[in-house]
């Protein structure tokens, strides 16, 4: 439920939160990817491979095609959208309004990604494939 269209205060049911934070936890990115992208989108290209390392973005080098395939899964749960532009999609993701909760909420208690407790990587496997 939107309170203020100004504030984007939304309400998201606790199994939402929970399946966002766990899929999160069980992705190769780090918090400041996610930093940037509350800011301004951020390209796959920065993204992926050894550049995404380098950048801090990524704990993992992926190919494009993978890095595209976790971050899709991180728009299925309501973390990430694709940028528009004037020709449709891009290549680029941002963070959406339940991402942008979950990010600051991180950043100000821990400053990094919880890590996944040993039954998360289960469940988000679950949730990912079964459905």
């Amino acid at each position: 439920m939107i309170t203020d269209l100004n504030s984007e205060a939304f309400d998201y049911a606790p199994r939402i939160i929970n399946r966002a934070k766990r899929a999160l936890s069980c992705s190769p990115f780090c918090l400041k990817l996610f930093k940037e992208m509350r800011n301004q989108s951020v390209p796959i290209q920065q993204i992926a491979g050894e550049t995404g390392i380098k950048l801090g973005y990524a704990t993992q080098a992926f190919s494009e095609p993978k890095t595209e395939a976790k971050l899709v899964w991180l728009i299925s749960v309501g973390l990430l959208r694709r940028e528009v532009d004037g020709q449709g999609l891009t290549d680029s993701f941002r963070l959406t309004p339940l991402g942008r909760k979950i990010v600051t909420q991180w950043e100000q208690e821990q400053n990094q990604i919880p890590p996944a407790s040993l039954i998360d990587p289960v469940f988000n496997w679950l949730n990912r494939w079964l459905k």
